[in-house]
């Protein structure tokens, strides 16, 4: 792609790609004003990922921000072509690799609605599925918030941040197998039930938590420092929210209590009590303050999970087994495999029923053919995605609206007319994942 410019009403527009920097300075060289053009990137400015941004500078006012996206590319989408169905999820949890967990739920509520089988999942696996996501929320927002105060040079809150975030994913560990990308959301319920003592484990994280977020609030809410990087900064409205799509957060600091655990729940989410926090300030201040309340609430929902599942017994996978992934999984004496136990089980059932577990985990599910959609709200926003089946054993297409792509949108809007140094303000407070931009 060259990157040649075009004259619009608006000015000369540059199509920016890699390897073009010479060209882009040359173009923007034969315009008549002196103006410093910056090559910010591609690094990490405030993002979690590779992100390239072009600045246009007069002085140390930013006349022109292009945001140059796909150095993390990884070919998830297309990947998922060429796997199963349960397989997908495997692919999916890596996208936003900071929320895995609303990544696995929005694709598998969309399997289950072409599947026909959304009422069908168990109570229990969507109480597990409800609590992990609050806890995937409450991590993802404290690596936000910290790497947010990296940026601004507040390294105390930077080691606040990720040291909490360390007892939210040691939980993960503890139910999953693992810290990140675990696979463990699947079609018709979860990968496996809670493991002896995730409860008292979790209930030890309830009385830590809270204390945790407002020693972290002392740090930065009234800090005179961190009000004047972040008030009245990276400024946003309500308008320029609905016009670039913008969700999350960033939208709920316009003032609208958008989300979609209220608006369209899933997951059972109508019944829980959580308020949705709102801020009017429509700038970086207010959407830190809403990512901090939005903690709080998150924690209220996590005990309501954890009281329930006190009570409320049964499978987590659905029950037809044409479907339903094997959920009983246990660890041999050897730390490796699955227990003698379960191997007996499945293979002495019955010849049918081990030819059975052996093409459902070869050769995976049916699924009829069609396309649905189906939106969680992640830590950033509406994640939606758009699957559709040709009827096989394999998507013929999984597309997923992520909403750091669709947030970055504003980087523009945000930067522009503002200061250089303002950019890593804005750009963080965005809070983009670039594996979900770069998918």
């Amino acid at each position: 792609m060259t990157t040649t410019g075009q004259e619009t009403a608006e000015g000369k527009v540059f199509n920016v790609a890699g390897q073009d920097w010479d060209e882009v300075v040359q173009g923007v060289g034969d315009g008549d004003d002196e103006r410093l053009v910056v090559n910010m990137g591609p690094q990490h400015p405030s993002t979690h990922g590779v992100l390239r941004l072009v600045l246009t500078l007069d002085g140390e006012t930013v006349t022109e921000a292009r945001v140059g996206i796909g150095y993390l590319h990884t070919g998830i989408e297309k990947n998922m072509e060429f796997r199963t169905w349960t397989q997908g999820t495997t692919f999916c949890t890596r996208m936003d690799y900071l929320a895995p967990i609303f990544n696995e739920t929005a694709y598998c509520l969309g399997v289950e609605r072409l599947l026909g089988i959304t009422d069908q999942v168990p109570e229990r696996a969507q109480i597990i599925r409800v609590m992990m996501m609050e806890l995937n929320r409450i991590s993802s927002h404290l690596v936000a918030i910290a790497t947010f105060g990296l940026e601004l040079g507040a390294t105390t809150v930077m080691l606040n941040g990720f040291i909490e975030r360390e007892y939210t994913l040691d939980i993960f560990e503890l139910v999953t197998g693992l810290r990140m990308n675990m696979a463990y959301v699947r079609p018709g319920g979860v990968a496996q039930d809670l493991p002896p003592g995730a409860l008292e484990k979790i209930r030890e994280y309830l009385e830590r938590m809270p204390k945790r977020i407002k020693q972290m609030r002392k740090l930065l809410d009234a800090n005179p420092v961190y009000l004047a990087r972040t008030k009245d900064i990276a400024y946003l409205d309500l308008t320029g929210c609905m016009a670039l799509g913008i969700t999350g957060p960033v939208l709920r600091a316009s003032g609208l209590p958008w989300d979609l655990r209220k608006s369209q729940p899933y997951c059972g989410y109508e019944t829980y009590e959580f308020d949705v926090p709102t801020q009017d300030t429509c700038d970086v201040y207010g959407r830190y303050l809403v990512r901090m309340q939005e903690m709080e609430e998150s924690l209220k929902i996590i005990e309501q999970c954890v009281d329930r599942l006190g009570s409320v017994r049964g499978p987590v996978m659905v029950e037809d087994k044409k479907v339903g992934w094997p959920a009983q999984l246990a660890i041999g004496a050897d730390g490796m495999g699955n227990s003698p136990a379960h191997i007996a089980h499945i293979m002495g059932t019955s010849m049918e029923a081990l030819i059975h577990h052996f093409k459902l985990v070869t050769e995976g599910f049916r699924v009829p053919a069609g396309q649905a959609y189906a939106a969680v709200e992640s830590p950033r926003g509406e994640l939606g995605v758009h699957v559709v089946s040709d009827g096989g054993t394999r998507p013929y297409r999984a597309h997923f609206r992520d909403p750091s792509f669709t947030n970055l949108q504003a980087t523009a809007a945000m930067s522009e007319g503002g200061m250089v140094a303002d950019v890593i303000a804005a750009v963080a407070s965005l809070d983009p994942v670039m594996g979900g931009v770069d998918r």
